[in-house]
């Protein structure tokens, strides 16, 4: 398949452990912690299937079954919820994968980092281009993230890193692109280093959860071997693909939430309880009460003069 054609694959790394919200992902995968009353899972792969994805890859690790039993069909619950008529339940769970998607699931055998991980996915993949999505990064937009990143991978015909700027303080937390237009919406990139402390860092522009990399990332994630922390560094592969090929940076239209984070995944709730159609207003009013209550009583605890103390003459005198 030519290098023009349309992307129709999709690669979702959801092997690792969770560990900054264990107990919770014990024994149940992060990317099945629900924003609202969808999984992370199910946000990555509809942006996918809106950017034309049809093909899903999903690159698994221990304790992530749920993952693959949350988009197979479950004729028991559907028959329940027929003969109980509840229909918009029904409507729902047979949304869940549309009939033309077909998922691929993958074992990465060991934990050795995202590139190693893409790299599991060369069989799936063969020789096209294809999106790359990390669910921990949710991105509210308009129009779907990867779709908007499709839409310039169709003009350069070349690789595409979704990125965003970050404080400076953050930069060891993201690999970091130094770009050749860094006030362009899309850039090519001109080197890219993986978590580089604030003093190191080229710039302050992140890579942040999204991908649409040409098959050539193969090649240079099977010469590079292990990296930082003794893994296969998919920004060391992007860098090697740099030496032969264009990369651009896009800085796309939406907002990030850090669902990895338990801050940002918190954030990302209760935002997008309040964009939910059926629950927004009740919540906003819950929301509102909740906080008028909480000004109330921190103005209460602010505002209480504290108790004088007896002068101790006084005190002795009582006592006598």
């Amino acid at each position: 398949m030519s290098l023009k054609s349309a992307i129709r694959t999709a690669v979702f790394p959801v092997a690792g452990r969770g560990t900054r919200f264990l107990p919770a992902t014990k024994a149940s995968p992060k990317e099945m912690l629900p924003v609202v009353d969808k999984p992370l899972i199910q946000y990555a792969v509809e942006e996918a299937l809106a950017a034309g994805a049809s093909r899903l890859v999903f690159i698994t690790g221990a304790s992530k079954r749920a993952i693959e039993d949350h988009f197979d069909s479950d004729p028991e619950l559907e028959n329940l919820l027929e003969a109980q008529g509840k229909s918009d339940l029904l409507n729902q769970i047979r949304s869940v994968l549309p009939s033309y998607a077909a998922c691929i699931y993958i074992r990465q055998p060991q934990p050795l980092g995202l590139g190693h991980a893409v790299l599991c996915a060369q069989p799936a993949v063969g020789s096209e281009p294809f999106f790359v999505h990390l669910a921990d990064d949710l991105i509210r937009s308009d129009v779907p993230c990867l779709k908007q990143m499709a839409d310039v991978y169709a003009s350069k015909r070349s690789s595409v890193l979704g990125c965003e700027v970050v404080p400076h303080k953050d930069t060891e937390r993201y690999g970091i692109v130094e770009v050749e237009a860094p006030k362009s919406e899309t850039s090519r990139i001109r080197s890219i280093v993986e978590k580089p402390k604030p003093s190191a860092a080229p710039s302050n522009l992140a890579v942040v959860g999204r991908y649409v990399l040409t098959p050539a990332i193969f090649e240079h994630l099977e010469r590079i071997g292990t990296g930082s922390g003794g893994e296969i560094q998919l920004t060391d592969g992007i860098a090697a693909l740099m030496r032969e090929e264009a990369v651009y940076a896009y800085r796309f239209s939406g907002k990030r939430y850090d669902c990895g984070s338990k801050l940002g995944y918190l954030q990302a709730t209760v935002e997008y309880a309040l964009g939910h159609p059926q629950l927004g207003k009740e919540f906003a009013r819950y929301l509102s009460t909740m906080t008028a209550k909480r000004s109330r009583a921190n103005g209460a605890a602010t505002t209480t003069p504290p108790r004088k103390k007896r002068p101790q003459a006084t005190q002795r005198a009582a006592r006598s």
